[in-house]
């Protein structure tokens, strides 16, 4: 049985780097933190939906913030875990190391979202549904695939590895064990079938465009993952610390803002929270007359203790089937049987009192429409040698204000335009639509 190894998979090798020169200050992984921290495309993380769209509430976690913090429970899985398996470990590499990996690698895990979160993914995704009478003439049936399943992770992997800093020459420049941690997704599109029509929110998750295929070859040799097919791999073993910690932080504090906005009660929450926390005692707060905000803030940071603990235990133990690319599912599911059953409460409860409130509802139609304008507005500009009209030619002036810049190749222009659009922030996404409209609006 093929089996990965974890000198490979720790590789600081950086895509497209033209330096040899290293710093003493800090680890290769600590330096691809950085380099994702100061980004534009992490700024723009502020101003996107983690949940809820366009929201004027300063105390709800958008995309910036949820990643903060999946990056520090990332950072904290990653070190535990790494002490656990520590003599399967190369001697040149740390508990600290490994943190850092991870750390860096949550911190990129939602770069690639567009504005409105899901609810933005499956309106781009719409729009290319709703016009595929033109595929046959225009593209072919794999860059279609990439097109009708717009993907947040697909769209990161472009980011970190062609678009920001150096473009068409490494991205970012980050490690391959980073770009490996990060990939949880490390294979195509599939092409679909249209026989067998599924609604876009229930189409398979992949990890990779078409445009970016020579990379993931690259990032997958480098590490040497396990090829499984034609571009594509096993998973990176630090991959399913990255998802336990999204995991985690979502289901846990999507709970919280439901609260703020008045969707859920404290009461509703907090069992939740005392049966993840099961034998590793409550914490005090509870007994006092202390506020609700008090209260969860303590809750939670029980549980996530319990839970960091856990999910390294199962990492450890399972680790054989890490390195052969075998486990199946995510960490949590090899986890004690109540936590994997409070975390599914947790996000039944968002399910039932959050997705599917209405004020939630209202506001990702609006998200859905506006996405639709910008698509209307730009996309018909991307077919090669088009004759444009006054209008359009106008709209191209703005497009090339945003960095697009046409040529002949189609696929090439529509994903340039996705690039764009992709890294609007909810409000810029508003308003531009808006304008586009006719309506002149100033930025909520």
């Amino acid at each position: 049985m093929t089996t990965m190894n974890w000198t490979t998979l720790l590789a600081a090798t950086r895509l497209g780097s033209k330096k040899s020169v290293s710093e003493q200050a800090r680890s290769p992984f600590h330096k691809d933190y950085d380099r994702i921290i100061f980004s534009q495309s992490f700024r723009q993380l502020n101003r996107k939906t983690q949940v809820h769209p366009l929201t004027q509430h300063d105390g709800i976690h958008t995309r910036l913030t949820h990643s903060l913090e999946v990056s520090c429970i990332g950072r904290s899985l990653g070190m535990l875990a790494a002490e656990k398996i520590e003599k399967h470990l190369p001697a040149w590499i740390s508990p600290a190391d490994v943190g850092a990996i991870i750390q860096a690698a949550c911190l990129a895990h939602d770069i690639g979202n567009p504005p409105f979160g899901h609810a933005g993914e499956y309106a781009i995704r719409d729009w290319f549904d709703q016009t595929y009478h033109l595929k046959p003439y225009l593209f072919s049936a794999e860059q279609w695939a990439d097109l009708r399943q717009f993907e947040g992770n697909a769209q990161g992997l472009r980011i970190l590895t062609r678009l920001d800093y150096h473009p068409n020459d490494g991205g970012m420049r980050l490690t391959c064990a980073t770009l490996g941690a990060y990939l949880k997704y490390p294979w195509l599109s599939e092409v679909i079938d249209d026989t067998q029509f599924k609604p876009n929110y229930l189409r398979p998750k992949f990890g990779c465009y078409r445009s970016e295929k020579d990379l993931l070859q690259t990032i997958a040799e480098q590490l040497g993952l396990i090829q499984l097919g034609d571009a594509h791999y096993c998973r990176h073993p630090l991959t399913y610390l990255l998802e336990a910690a999204d995991d985690i932080c979502y289901a846990l504090i999507d709970l919280e803002d439901g609260i703020i906005l008045n969707m859920l009660s404290y009461e509703e929450v907090e069992p939740i929270f005392i049966a993840l926390i099961a034998d590793y005692g409550l914490p005090e707060e509870l007994a006092k007359n202390t506020s609700w905000q008090q209260k969860i803030a303590a809750l939670r940071g029980r549980a996530m203790k319990r839970l960091v603990d856990k999910v390294t235990d199962a990492f450890a133990y399972h680790h054989d089937e890490l390195l052969t690319g075998q486990l199946k599912g995510s960490l949590l599911h090899y986890c004690p049987a109540d936590i994997s059953q409070g975390i599914q409460q947790a996000k039944d409860l968002a399910r039932e009192k959050i997705f599917n409130h209405r004020s939630k509802a209202d506001l990702e139609l609006l998200a859905h429409a506006s996405l639709q304008h910008l698509l209307n507005a730009f996309i018909p500009l991307t077919a090669p040698n088009r004759q444009m009209s006054f209008k359009e030619q106008r709209l191209l002036v703005i497009l090339n204000s945003l960095g697009v810049s046409l040529a002949n190749d189609h696929y090439h222009n529509v994903m340039q335009v996705l690039d764009v659009i992709s890294k609007f922030s909810d409000h810029q996404a508003y308003a531009i639509s808006q304008e586009l409209q006719g309506n002149k609006v100033g930025l909520l």
